[in-house]
């Protein structure tokens, strides 16, 4: 079965093959970066109209190098939320356009099941069941895994997630579009002169809140004298309280529930202090660690390509209706 896989949430167009026997034909994927970069961020209008441009032909491209045809195709995957509603839109109509013309079902997936997938296309990928920290612009939660489509909510963001706290306080800091990376860079020149809370971890439960600790780096700015010495000790102890608090709440998460299995993914994975704080903390609890690839962190097809094969060689189809939830609580997944 070849799957193909279509992302179109946000600022990215990606396209990716998974076969069931193969796994990962290709992948491709377009960044709008360089576009958004001009306005400090994502433009919802801007966004949906670079999908329209750019996910045919990167369909077609990815068709090539993989030297199949539609013909070959057995299913069409999709990203159907969360998301931007016009950037979603783009990917289900495409989506359900060419499953209707080339005769193949298709199958909406969740951008979130996505991420949480997205470390099983790897060479030695984790087993079930296992704890879950996904970590993106929009979303920060632990989950429990027991199989796919087998999630309970452990914790979620009460406020800002991680990855838009990071993008806030690199704003800030007047750092470029996209501010979580910028930050990490400003970060790495830092020193350990300021100490920043580490919220919600004084009290129990596995919810996170980083909006006060995005004020706190405002305070703190606001307050110094605004050298590129103390923006850099600014994003280094912002970066530090991010990765603490988010080893804590996983700590708890693998003691609350048992398991010893951590997986986590999310375009905020990618950050290297959050993966060494993640991993020392997961040696002390002898706890397996496990996360995707860099290219498989942020946005990117293969996943969708991945979860969509899952879904349907499960046989779970969908109609023809063109299916889009900016808004889509994990809890409502089917159990594969």
């Amino acid at each position: 079965m070849y799957v193909l896989g279509i992302e179109t949430s946000c600022d990215e167009t990606a396209v990716a093959i998974y076969h069931a026997d193969k796994g990962l034909i290709s992948h491709n994927l377009y960044s709008q970066v360089e576009m958004h970069n001009e306005y400090g961020g994502v433009v919802p209008e801007l966004a949906s109209r670079d999908h329209i441009r750019k996910l045919t032909p990167l369909i077609r491209q990815i068709l090539r190098d993989s030297h199949l045809t539609s013909n070959d195709i057995n299913g069409i995957a999709y990203t159907a939320g969360p998301g931007l509603m016009g950037a979603l839109l783009v990917g289900a109509t495409t989506a359900r356009s060419l499953a209707w013309a080339w005769r193949v079902p298709a199958i909406a997936i969740h951008h979130m099941e996505g991420h949480l997938l997205a470390p099983m296309l790897e060479d030695h990928p984790p087993k079930f069941p296992f704890v879950a920290l996904l970590i993106s612009g929009g979303h920060t939660m632990l989950i429990e895994v027991k199989n796919i489509g087998q999630y309970h909510l452990l914790g979620e963001s009460l406020d800002d997630a991680a990855g838009e706290a990071f993008d806030k306080t690199a704003k800030l800091l007047g750092l470029d579009y996209p501010g979580g990376p910028a930050l990490a860079k400003l970060a790495s020149q830092g020193h350990p002169q300021l100490k920043f809370p580490r919220p919600m971890t004084d009290r129990p439960g596995l919810d996170f809140s980083f909006s006060g600790l995005k004020t706190f780096a405002l305070n703190t700015f606001n307050n110094s004298l605004k050298t590129q010495q103390d923006k850099a000790d600014i994003a280094f102890a912002f970066q530090q309280a991010v990765a603490e608090t988010l080893a804590i709440k996983c700590k708890r998460a693998l003691q609350q529930t048992g398991l010893t299995t951590l997986v986590v993914a999310g375009g905020v994975s990618a950050n290297q202090e959050i993966r060494k704080q993640l991993l020392q903390m997961s040696q002390k609890q002898a706890a397996q660690i496990y996360f995707p690839r860099p290219a498989f962190c942020t946005d990117n097809g293969a996943m969708i390509a991945y979860a969509g094969y899952q879904r349907l060689n499960a046989g779970q189809t969908q109609s023809l209706e063109i299916f889009a939830r900016p808004r889509w609580p994990m809890s409502e997944l089917l159990e594969v």
